[in-house]
């Protein structure tokens, strides 16, 4: 269970919450709705204002969070991943409100707010645990760089935009070596994100394992591999271009000299979702990508119902 929080699947939860509400200084109004909310039905609330351009990284080990039982994020994926981050090695349960476009992760849309918090109360919900991991950059035998991460690391050729050459490395095990535009390595949270764009797969979400695919690989031999997430991995980058860089959901964290190589790992923490009863997993893909065919269309209205 994350953190210390109090809540368990299924199980309504005891009151008062502490709730803390995160998001964009731009969502302020939302942010606001939410918290009379929650106010009004006896919660303690606090709430944090998140801006997108900030790329520091949390103090410590741990985000000030003062011993909340829910953290709701407002915006959208990216709002999400901000919010896993700034959590760092303590993380709480989330529960994401959709104010952006697709909202694989905040899947929640702000209409229905309020019938989301009653679902909470009820114990209408499930937690579900998703896969983190650690990224290091290692420069001469050194950790210049560390990490934590939801979606993925990725290493990007860039300028001058020639293909760059990456080895993968399994358990101290040469796999392969890629000449490509770049290399994704994924967690299943991120496996319908720049993974999915790429062509890669859609691996379901509360998986263990890691998703790694070239960008336009000059191989065609060279496809998608889906690997357990208990083994070591390290990509190796002998010749760089003068723009190479390692991202981690979606950031720049580090420029990539000749030699470098990035050791990716499953992390101890675990990034935990809200999940609403009558959200689940294949209808967030139905109602995201159009996903499904006709079975989309075929599938019956949600009552008023909940239960």
């Amino acid at each position: 269970m994350p953190g210390l929080s109090r809540l368990r699947s299924e199980q309504p939860p005891p009151a008062p919450l502490a709730v803390v509400i995160a998001g964009a200084p731009a969502v302020a109004a939302e942010i606001g709705h939410v918290a009379e909310l929650l106010a009004a039905r006896g919660h303690c609330v606090t709430s944090v204002a998140q801006d997108p351009a900030d790329n520091a990284p949390p103090a410590g080990d741990e985000a000030p969070l003062g011993g909340a039982d829910l953290l709701i994020v407002l915006g959208g994926d990216g709002s999400i991943l901000r919010a896993a981050r700034w959590m760092g090695y303590t993380q709480v349960p989330a529960l994401g409100i959709n104010l952006g476009r697709l909202g694989f992760l905040a899947d929640t849309p702000r209409t229905d707010a309020a019938a989301a918090i009653a679902d909470l109360e009820a114990g209408r919900f499930r937690l579900v645990g998703h896969m983190m991991f650690e990224c290091e950059v290692v420069r001469g035998g050194r950790v210049i760089h560390r990490e934590l991460g939801l979606n993925e690391t990725s290493l990007l050729a860039g300028p001058p935009f020639t293909m760059i050459e990456i080895d993968l490395v399994v358990d101290d095990e040469p796999a392969t070596t890629y000449r490509a535009d770049g290399l994704i390595a994924s967690t299943p949270v991120g496996s319908t994100a720049y993974n999915l764009s790429a062509g890669g797969p859609i691996v379901r979400k509360d998986m263990e394992a890691f998703v790694f695919t070239p960008l336009n690989p000059h191989t065609l031999t060279n496809r998608t591999v889906v690997d357990s997430a208990t083994r070591r991995y390290e990509l190796r980058v002998p010749r760089p271009n003068a723009g190479s860089a390692c991202l981690v959901d979606g950031r720049v964290v580090a420029a990539l000299a000749a030699g470098d190589a990035i050791r990716v790992r499953r992390a101890e923490p675990r990034f935990t979702l809200v999940e609403i009863r009558s959200h689940g997993y294949y209808r967030t893909l139905r109602e995201k990508l159009a996903w499904g065919g006709g079975l989309r269309a075929a599938e019956p209205a949600p009552s008023g119902n909940r239960s």
